[in-house]
């Protein structure tokens, strides 16, 4: 019988966030698998770190960390090929995501390169929209709210359309594209509605209002989050952080 394949979300960054079930898979694994960059540590096994099994076979997915949109599916077709061996060996394989698998997480590439052939268990964790929420203090959405998650990368013209279409905004991935973003915030009477989270859970994070923000770029790991639906929910008048 061949082994089967995990992919096990580990939340946004803060240790304590990971499932019960994300524990157990990860502290007895004999195969671990992970994305990493092709400089520094690996985000995703620096927050399992402390309960990977010393004796565990680990196998780094490396993707060269890029601005523009690096054509990764030969890295995933290698890697895939390579996990696939451990399992027709009859090995388990836990593969470690940030996040959650299925919520921009780098798994679902896997997941649909070895799902049809191999036992395949999906473990869902804490999303960095969920953490972001939780940290800024303000409930996300309600009742029949719509919520919208958009990339910030995308044109203006698309971001304003989806925005007005929601009660509810979660922006992702703003990174350098903060400047922009304020600004057509602002142009759409939005600014003083929005919350801003980056590095949610981790040490270094932030927390505040966008119109208190000054900078003009973000981390990669960073969430504008508005909501202008039929709830009287407004942002604390200062944050800490």
């Amino acid at each position: 019988m061949s082994g089967t394949l995990y992919g096990v979300g580990l939340g946004p960054g803060d240790p304590d966030l990971m499932t019960l079930k994300a524990h157990r898979l990860i502290s007895s694994a004999r195969v671990i698998a992970y994305p990493a960059p092709d400089t520094g540590e690996s985000f995703a096994r620096s927050i399992a770190a402390a309960i990977i099994p010393a004796s565990a076979r680990e196998i780094p997915i490396v993707v060269p960390m890029r601005v523009d949109r690096f054509p990764a599916q030969d890295i995933y077709d290698k890697a895939a090929a390579e996990i696939a061996g451990v399992l027709r060996a009859g090995e388990d394989v836990v593969t470690l995501c940030e996040g959650d698998p299925f919520f921009f997480g780098s798994f679902m590439y896997l997941f649909e390169r070895l799902s049809e052939e191999f036992p395949t268990q999906v473990v869902p964790g804490v999303t960095s929209l969920t953490a972001c929420a939780a940290q800024l203090q303000r409930p996300l959405t309600a009742r029949n709210d719509v919520l919208t998650i958009i990339p910030g990368p995308l044109p203006d013209v698309d971001i304003r359309a989806k925005i007005e279409e929601a009660q509810a905004v979660a922006i992702m991935k703003v990174g350098r594209h903060l400047g922009r973003l304020k600004s057509l915030l602002k142009d759409m009477g939005l600014l003083e509605q929005a919350g801003y989270v980056e590095r949610a859970s981790l040490p270094g994070q932030k927390v505040a209002r966008l119109v208190d923000l000054k900078a003009e770029t973000a981390p990669y790991f960073s969430m504008i989050l508005i909501y202008k639906g039929d709830e009287a929910w407004t942002l604390p008048p200062s944050f800490s952080s």
